[in-house]
């Protein structure tokens, strides 16, 4: 079926929208189903698109596959299971491939870990968040620390070598000493990899009709709490090696990589983002849409919510925007053999503006921010982009 020579590389995420309880900070594409027919039916939907990208993929090797949601381990371990069967027969899967699943403490017991291992996964993100319990209870989450650290174990037995947690910083009720003890009590069980997110009240969630009810730390206090993280997760081992994420012993994210690099991926399942050859484009978030555009012969519904083509200009702000994340940061000559366009003319001069201010450093190699460049880069890549328009 699949060729053997000059493929491509090529990551692969797939969308699990389900969820058991969805938190109240949550603006991803995930809902609690009202019946067990639309998880089949999305299922199925899911399975048959993989079916209508096999031929296009024919010329790539998928190097990642990463299965985000929502919560994936909602499915059972049966439907799961024909998703990932599909993803193997649908595409060329490296023998290699770094494959990830998302996981919630409270979907995921042994025995389904083990299952899950054995089907091909072999590596876990943990959604964690906090080990205080004020603190999970505040975010809506449905799983207590106890049940994380039992998960986390269930994963080391069922022979998951390379586990990554979600924490969250600037979540109500949190304090600077409790953040600490979090940080603490997730090290000591020595996971290979860390994200480290700062809470973002979204509009569309409940947290944004609460703002003002909400117990939040200011922003000096959070500035407080990422460099504090930052120095104690290196103490520890830890590097970072993007503005959100640490890792030890080079346990880099790869999949994730694929989005900082401006690398092919391929998203699929309702709400899911692509970008392969070019051309960004993303999937309905209406499941039923998603289900009945896949599934029912001769529909008129357009599952592509959003498709543009990207051209160079685009492309160089957006291999700048993300590449900056990276602790690298830009390397000149990476920039320069890829679009061949001065970067010093494109961008350095203003950049150099916030060398000056010791938010971003500089060498003969490239650009990268400083810890406090890192905390307000957003301002600082507005600016730079802006004028490089």
């Amino acid at each position: 079926m699949f060729g053997k020579k000059n493929r491509k590389p090529l990551g692969l995420y797939i969308h699990i929208p389900f969820c058991k309880s969805k938190c109240d900070y949550c603006d991803f594409c995930s809902f609690v189903p009202n019946n067990k027919g639309v998880v089949e039916h999305y299922t199925d939907a899911l399975i048959l698109q993989m079916e209508d990208w096999s031929s296009r993929c024919r010329n790539y090797t998928i190097d990642s596959v990463y299965i985000g949601g929502g919560t994936p381990t909602y499915l059972d371990i049966k439907r799961i299971s024909r998703i990932i069967d599909a993803i193997y027969a649908n595409f060329k899967v490296d023998k290699y491939a770094e494959f990830t699943v998302e996981c919630n403490p409270a979907t995921a017991d042994l025995d389904y870990l083990k299952k899950l291992r054995r089907l091909g996964a072999n590596r876990l993100s943990i959604g964690c968040q906090s080990a205080q319990a004020g603190e999970l209870k505040a975010l809506g989450r449905i799983h207590t620390y106890e049940q994380f650290v039992k998960c986390y174990n269930d994963a080391r037995e069922a022979g998951f070598d390379n586990i990554s947690v979600d924490l969250m910083y600037g979540i109500p009720e949190q304090t600077e000493q409790s953040f600490i003890e979090t940080l603490t009590a997730i090290t000591s069980l020595g996971p290979e990899h860390i994200s480290l997110y700062a809470l973002k009240i979204e509009e569309s969630t409940p947290f944004a009709a609460m703002r003002d009810k909400l117990a939040l730390p200011g922003e000096e206090a959070e500035f407080s709490m990422y460099t504090h993280a930052v120095d104690y997760l290196a103490a520890r081992g830890y590097e970072r090696y993007e503005i959100s994420n640490f890792c030890r012993d080079g346990a880099a994210s790869l999949h994730n990589l694929k989005y900082w690099h401006c690398d092919d991926y391929l998203g699929l399942g309702a709400g899911a983002h692509s970008y392969f050859e070019d051309e960004r484009f993303s999937t309905t978030r209406v499941v039923r849409d998603y289900i009945d555009g896949l599934e029912i012969i001769g529909t008129d519904i357009n599952i592509v919510a959003t498709s543009e083509k990207i051209d160079s200009e685009e492309c160089m702000e957006e291999y700048v925007m993300l590449g900056m994340r990276l602790a690298e940061g830009i390397v000149i000559e990476d920039f320069e053999r890829r679009f061949n366009t001065s970067f010093a003319e494109k961008y350095g001069a203003r950049l150099d503006e916030f060398v000056d201010d010791g938010f971003v450093e500089k060498d003969e190699r490239g650009y990268r921010f400083t810890s406090m460049g890192m905390f307000v880069s957003n301002y600082i890549l507005s600016s730079v982009l802006d004028l490089g328009e």
